[in-house]
């Protein structure tokens, strides 16, 4: 059953990229004491994601900070050197965190995973973004079809706060 506002992230554990190569971060060390807008794609570099979904988010960053959000991340199931070759190549000056979710575990204990097999992709994340305030879900939004990211968008959240 997916996570619905009111609920408590689950604990999980994402790999992130720091100055000595992956780290693992937990997601309670993540969420704790802080407002955290968490966006999800199916996956880094396709077109919807990287063209439509991640602009909108770094567009909006000071918008959404000077709404008292603390941290914009986008979790995807990619290895953290895929998540990590995606910052780089939007160059985002840090406004958003990378996670990597590479087994889809967080995914899967929220209840939002998509499989997309038939297409070669295997098990991906449904697109949503949610407002995460000390680790509970706030506010969830979830775009029924993949390829759009109108549900899920800055200005959907930004709207939200």
């Amino acid at each position: 059953m997916p996570i619905s506002a009111g609920a408590a992230l689950p604990e999980a554990n994402f790999t992130i990229m720091n100055e000595t190569g992956p780290s693992e971060l937990k997601s309670s060390e993540f969420f704790s004491g802080k407002k955290v807008v968490l966006f999800a794609v199916p996956g880094a570099f396709t077109p919807t994601c990287h063209n439509n979904h991640l602009p909108g988010f770094i567009e909006n960053a000071d918008a959404l900070k000077a709404k008292g959000v603390d941290d914009i991340a986008v979790v995807s199931v990619n290895d953290v050197f895929v998540m990590d070759a995606w910052k780089s190549a939007v160059n985002c000056d840090n406004k958003i965190s990378f996670l990597a979710d590479g087994s889809g575990n967080f995914t899967k204990s929220i209840g939002m995973e998509l499989d997309l097999t038939e297409r070669g992709l295997g098990l991906r994340s449904l697109r949503y973004a949610m407002i995460v305030d000390d680790g509970k879900v706030t506010t969830i939004k979830v775009d029924e079809v993949p390829s759009n990211a109108s549900e899920s968008s800055a200005e959907a959240i930004l709207a939200a706060l």
